[in-house]
C-alpha cells in the first residue's frame, strides 16, 4: 500500500470510529496535504486553526483557501485576551527573545491553554507531524494515547519524507504558504520563524536563539508530557514483566 493510501485509510478510520475528531491545523504544508485528503475524500473531520496573535498573514490568509477550495469549514481559536495582556504589561510583548522559560510561557497562553479548549469534547487529534521534521520527533507513532487530553492522537504522515510531501502539494495542486517560496520549512509565529539554510533540519528556524536542541512549543513536546510518556512506557514495561 502506497503511503497516500496508508494515510488516506487511517484518516477514514478516524472519521468512522472517532467522531468527533478534528485535524489540528497550524496552515503548515503537511497540515494542508491532510486537509486536501479530507476534503477531497469528505470525511467528517473538523478543522481548527489556532491563531496567536502573531502569524503571519499569509499563513492566516490560507484559511480562506481551505474554506474556498474544500468547502471546510474552520474554526479559529485565539488566546484568552486577559492572559496575554497581563503577559505584555509584566513582561513586554517580545519577552520570549529573553529566555526559554519566558518563550516557554507565551505559547502557552498563545497556543497550549487555546488547543485545551479546542480539543474539548473530543474523541481524537490529528496532526501534520513528521519523524524526519526533527531529532525530537523521530520516534512518533502513527497512532498513540494523548494522556495530557485523554484523546487518541493519530499522525497520518508520520512516515512521510519532506518530497512525498511536495509531490502530492504538486501533484493535487494544494494550496500552501508562499512563505515556503522565500526558504522557510517550518512556520509560526512570525517572530519565532525565520528561513533555514543548507544542512539545518525543517524545525531549525524555529526559536533558532535558543541553544537546547529539542525546541517545541509545549502542543506535543511539554517537559510534563514528556515525564508522561516515559511513566507510561515504564508502565507497560512493568506490565509486560509481570502479566499484570
Amino acid at each position: 500500500m502506497s503511503k497516500e493510501n496508508a494515510a488516506r485509510d487511517l484518516l477514514a478510520r478516524v472519521a468512522r470510529d472517532y467522531r468527533p475528531a478534528v485535524l489540528a491545523s497550524s496552515l503548515s504544508v503537511e497540515d494542508m496535504v491532510l486537509a486536501d485528503i479530507i476534503g477531497r475524500d469528505g470525511l467528517d473531520i473538523g478543522v481548527f486553526v489556532l491563531d496567536t496573535g502573531r502569524l503571519h498573514r499569509d499563513t492566516l490568509d490560507l484559511t480562506r483557501s481551505l474554506e474556498w477550495r474544500y468547502g471546510i469549514p474552520v474554526r479559529i481559536h485565539q488566546p484568552q485576551p486577559q492572559a496575554v495582556d497581563q503577559y505584555v504589561e509584566h513582561f513586554g510583548r517580545d519577552a520570549f527573545y529573553e529566555g526559554v522559560d519566558l518563550r516557554k510561557k507565551c505559547c502557552e497562553i498563545r497556543k497550549v491553554e487555546p488547543l485545551r479548549r479546542a480539543l474539548a469534547g473530543k474523541r481524537a487529534w490529528i496532526t501534520g507531524m513528521r519523524r524526519g521534521q526533527s531529532a525530537s520527533r523521530s520516534e512518533v507513532a502513527a497512532e498513540e494515547n494523548d494522556p495530557v487530553h485523554g484523546l487518541r492522537k493519530f499522525n497520518p504522515l508520520v512516515d512521510w519524507n519532506e518530497d512525498e510531501v511536495w509531490a502530492h502539494v504538486k501533484r493535487c495542486d494544494v494550496p500552501y504558504n508562499p512563505l515556503y517560496d522565500q526558504g522557510y520549512r517550518s512556520i509560526g509565529c512570525a517572530p519565532c520563524t525565520r528561513p533555514v539554510v543548507a544542512g539545518e533540519d525543517a524545525r531549525a528556524g524555529r526559536w533558532w536563539w535558543e541553544t537546547a536542541a529539542a525546541r517545541e512549543c509545549g502542543i506535543h513536546f511539554a517537559p510534563d508530557a514528556k515525564l508522561i510518556r516515559i511513566r507510561e512506557q515504564s508502565a507497560r514495561t512493568a506490565t509486560a514483566r509481570t502479566g499484570k
